[in-house]
């Protein structure tokens, strides 16, 4: 659709855009010059391509990650959290951190 057109339908297409899966594309001079979708649609499309430039190789990953479920080698949520914490408070241990607080008198002289 030409920008002259859309300008005069702009409030009717942007309703429209509202509608999943739903954009317009406006020309100028026969060519194509932007695109008008939802806010919520573009926010979709950022995210999608945020993921794919983190990680370029996702379907590989998720095949390996597949592969090793598979063949049992993985740990669960509770013994990652229990290693972890292990892991903190051996750190802690070894810089003399403590979680007992020593009690100090509340009274004033």
């Amino acid at each position: 659709m030409s920008i002259s057109e859309a300008r005069k339908r702009i409030f009717e297409l942007a309703k429209e855009a509202q509608k999943p899966g739903v954009y317009f594309t406006f020309t100028e001079k026969g060519r194509p010059k932007v695109v008008l979708m939802s806010a919520e649609e573009f926010e979709s499309w950022r995210e999608t391509l945020e993921v794919m430039r983190e990680f370029p190789n996702l379907d590989k990953d998720v095949k390996e990650a597949e592969k090793e479920y598979r063949n049992g080698d993985f740990i669960t949520l509770e013994e990652l959290l229990e290693k972890e914490a292990m892991a903190v408070a051996d750190n802690a241990k070894k810089y003399g951190a403590s979680n007992n607080r020593s009690k100090k008198s509340s009274k004033r002289a």
